[in-house]
């Protein structure tokens, strides 16, 4: 089966969600109500999350993501990295970095080579205030632990207009020395997070705060690229920013997304949802599954955003909490 919407894209990357229980409280992830964790109480064992997985290598997936909530909070985290490294895939994993120290060999057993570390400050006490949690240091340690490694580190950073964005160049300047790719996240609403218009850092106004200080020569990107990349000349990193509000990239989308719970997500703002897990567990097969999914899937934005998305109304929107669906 090949993994092709009805607009011709092709699905490569797989993104997996493990848990939605987090050890950290960021202000855009997490709703400002109670959070309902998993919808019907069930989380994926860590055989199905590799059996799911094993479907989706078989039909073409090259590239798995493990996301979370933190990924790293699962108690059985090694046994799913191990059972995915037996895959003939490219295994990466999104995480805050709090518990790195605690599994760093595993991940190194897994060959995991690139890993996302969510770090939205350089200041403890900022940190602190996005996150309500004051490991800013120890987050920082892991990092350097990564890199020690020769695992690439890419620092995704979620921009919010008053609280971390007089950071730009701070973060920028960390490239000129490190081997860090720094990536700018304009601020995306979903269900609870209580997004503002008036709270988004555009790509616009990073690369105007950022030429400001440093002269930056832009890289190329591919088709399937969420961001737009740059470089400091003569860095030993690099930057970007990823535009999902004011230059979408859905026409070279090759996502699909699986949460914690089972259900299959054809995209981040999509509300719609399809039952995988009970598929899976049923031995019914899961072609037809994924072929709604992938017949489903909206051309741009889940079918809840206009090409304008810093216009829409937040109100409106009908999705999963972030936490809930996965980055």
């Amino acid at each position: 089966m090949t993994l092709v919407d009805r607009f011709g894209r092709e699905h490569t990357y797989l993104r997996i969600s493990l848990t939605e229980q987090c050890n950290m409280r960021c202000v855009y992830c997490m709703p400002a109500d109670r959070m309902q964790n998993c919808q019907n109480n069930r989380v994926m064992s860590a055989n199905d999350v590799v059996g799911i997985a094993s479907y989706f290598v078989s039909n073409g997936v090259n590239k798995i993501r493990l996301t979370g909530g933190e990924p790293l909070a699962r108690k059985d985290i090694a046994d799913i990295m191990g059972g995915l490294s037996a895959l003939n895939v490219e295994l990466t994993m999104t995480t805050n970095g709090m518990l790195v120290h605690r599994v760093l060999s595993h991940i190194v057993d897994a060959g995991i080579h690139s890993i996302n570390i969510s770090l939205d400050s350089l200041s403890r006490a900022t940190f602190k205030t996005i996150t309500a949690r004051d490991v800013f240091h120890r987050v920082m340690s892991n990092i350097h632990m990564l890199l020690e490694r020769g695992i690439r580190v890419k620092l995704n950073v979620v921009l919010l207009k008053g609280i971390n964005d007089s950071e730009i160049n701070a973060f920028v300047g960390l490239t000129e020395h490190l081997p860090v790719h720094v990536r700018f996240i304009e601020y995306m609403p979903f269900t609870g997070n209580g997004w503002d218009r008036s709270v988004v850092v555009t790509h616009d106004d990073v690369i105007r705060t950022v030429s400001e200080r440093f002269a930056i020569t832009k890289l190329a990107d591919s088709p399937t690229d969420t961001s737009k990349k740059y470089c400091v000349e003569k860095s030993a990193g690099s930057f970007a920013v990823i535009t999902t509000m004011s230059r979408p990239f859905c026409d070279g989308c090759n996502r699909l997304r699986l949460t914690a719970d089972g259900y299959l997500k054809n995209c981040l703002f999509s509300n719609d949802e399809y039952d995988l897990l009970t598929a899976y567990l049923s031995g019914q097969g899961l072609d037809d599954v994924v072929q709604a999914a992938l017949s489903g899937k909206h051309k741009v934005q889940g079918g809840q955003f206009s090409r304008v998305a810093l216009d829409v109304d937040p109100t409106a929107i009908r999705n999963r909490s972030m936490i809930s669906i996965g980055g």
